[in-house]
């Protein structure tokens, strides 16, 4: 974690000091797991493409392909008017069609639990084939009452999915901490429900990285990898997002940890490549807080484009996420190396 602002640094983020710890045995299952594990293209790593280029959901697919990936992560509103959202269910047909001739498994995610957004994205999941649905409140008020509103909109899970055709992943995405996330997949007690940790969404809400991790790590299905920075923020931290291995994150540790889980094997199914630059997220939770502090409204998450050249930013972003394909490859061959004994 280089150069992280005081208070935010953690212990146990030295990743070489991490593998070395490990014994025979769990360092051969590293070694073994950080060949090649799934990774899948994200479409927020095209934020940007998405929004203001002519970035539409199959050239995700071609992206994929192209960089030998496992599959994609796409949100329902990826594309704007291009989206899976708005297509008609033969094109969504056609996108899981192409999908499957790549050899890619899709999941599909969207930035709500209410339920007419939670039956919407299940039905564009069903039509593309996909595998996995992911979600994340953004209720607003008391915690005690958003907490209980999350729970009971996700008592429609096995109505939405009759077939069970779908996991689904509940994404700690910066106002609920790893404890309430825990707390709200025991209440709703679905056998698909599982969490998905995102690398730098803790942040938001008083947590760091592998305090979350470890806290969460009994639940993980899915991961989202990308790299912050920590920034103070009216006593709580916001998170700004950059280039992978340029901000405060322990990632190679993240890595090591994610994929040390499941013994017999690989518990994360799916490490999804989300390279944002210039994402920026305010302070959700703040130290001394009241038991039932009031969570703000907040609409999805979205990516500034900033000043300047609009086509040099949607090109910067492209390289970005290219190169984060060959940092987080790289990280991967640092860990199984690492392994070996």
């Amino acid at each position: 974690m280089s150069d992280a602002p005081p208070g935010f640094a953690e212990p146990g983020a030295d990743w070489r000091a991490f593998v070395a710890s490990l014994s025979d045995r769990d360092a051969r299952r590293l070694g073994h797991r950080a060949v090649a594990p799934p990774l899948y293209a994200h479409a927020y790593a095209f934020h940007l493409n998405f929004r203001f280029g002519a970035m539409a959901p199959p050239d995700l697919l071609t992206f994929a392909a192209i960089h030998g990936l496992s599959g994609v992560k796409i949100h329902v509103q990826d594309g704007e008017a291009r989206s899976l959202l708005h297509a008609p269910d033969a094109d969504r047909r056609a996108f899981g069609a192409m999908a499957a001739r790549l050899g890619l498994t899709l999941h599909i995610e969207t930035s709500s639990t209410l339920a007419p957004d939670l039956a919407e994205a299940a039905a564009i999941a069903h039509a593309t084939g996909a595998t996995s649905l992911r979600f994340y409140p953004r209720h607003a008020g008391p915690l005690s009452e958003v907490l209980a509103r999350t729970v009971a909109d996700l008592a429609i899970l096995d109505r939405l999915d009759p077939q069970a055709r779908l996991s689904f992943t509940l994404e700690q995405h910066e106002d609920l901490t790893s404890a309430e996330l825990l707390a709200i997949l025991d209440r709703v007690g679905h056998p698909r429900l599982s969490l998905l940790f995102d690398f730098g969404n803790m942040i938001n809400a008083g947590e760091t990285p592998l305090a979350a991790l470890s806290a969460q790590a009994p639940r993980i299905a899915e991961v989202h990898v990308k790299d912050a920075r920590a920034l103070p923020d009216r006593g709580g931290w916001a998170h700004l997002a950059c280039a992978t291995g340029t901000g405060h994150l322990p990632m190679h540790t993240m890595l090591a940890r994610l994929l040390l889980l499941g013994q017999d094997r690989p518990q994360v199914t799916a490490f999804g490549l989300e390279e944002e630059e210039g994402y920026l997220a305010p302070a959700f939770r703040f130290p001394g807080e009241g038991p039932d502090p009031v969570i703000p409204p907040r609409p999805p998450s979205e990516t500034d484009p900033g000043p300047g050249d609009l086509a040099e930013r949607l090109a910067r972003e492209r390289d970005l996420a290219i190169a984060q394909v060959c940092k987080v490859r790289a990280m991967l061959a640092d860990l199984a190396a690492a392994a070996r004994r």
